[in-house]
């Protein structure tokens, strides 16, 4: 922030019931500190909602490679790009379908994990939102196919299973889990 008066105002302390303990006095306006931190309650229940709604390319992957039941990860792009490639294990059901196939081809019991091209994209959340319509537990996978071959996990196409080089930034080059 470079307007002296905008960080004024984010700088000053909140009295409010869940602005914590009060910020002490600096000479260094902070951009983090800026706006308070939530009370410790209200962020447990914002960051326990979010895990509830979203989970990540590396979980995904060890609970298929542990062959965890009733997951069914659902691929929401389209044809052209389900044949481009693809996560291993993924069905194939494009959103413009989930109202009229979802229902028959997923298990009421399933928990559904949604993917779409990448984080750039909200295909895997239309997809999650017409599952959730069906009255299907539901996830979307963060980071969508991009991360997916960028950590360097199986990529399926019609030739067959492909790995691609893990991407230093994304994933650690020793193992297809963060270790988060």
């Amino acid at each position: 922030m470079n307007n002296p008066s905008i960080t004024a105002a984010y700088t000053r302390s909140s009295t409010g019931p869940s602005a914590g303990p009060p910020a002490e006095e600096s000479a260094v306006p902070s951009a983090v500190g800026g706006v308070p931190a939530a009370s410790p309650a209200d962020a447990l229940a914002h960051f326990a909602a979010r895990m509830s709604f979203e989970t990540d390319v590396s979980d995904v992957h060890a609970d298929l490679e542990a062959g965890v039941p009733n997951l069914v990860v659902v691929d929401v792009r389209s044809d052209e790009a389900w044949e481009q490639g693809h996560v291993t294990g993924a069905i194939h059901l494009p959103t413009n379908r989930i109202a009229a196939d979802g229902a028959r081809i997923v298990p009421a019991d399933a928990l559904v994990v949604t993917y779409c091209w990448g984080p750039g994209c909200n295909g895997a959340t239309r997809g999650a939102l017409e599952f959730a319509r069906l009255n299907r537990r539901v996830k979307e996978m963060r980071g969508g196919f991009e991360y997916w071959a960028r950590e360097g996990l199986a990529v399926e196409t019609a030739q067959g299973r492909s790995l691609r080089p893990a991407d230093p930034l994304t994933a650690p080059l020793a193992s297809p889990a963060c270790g988060c």
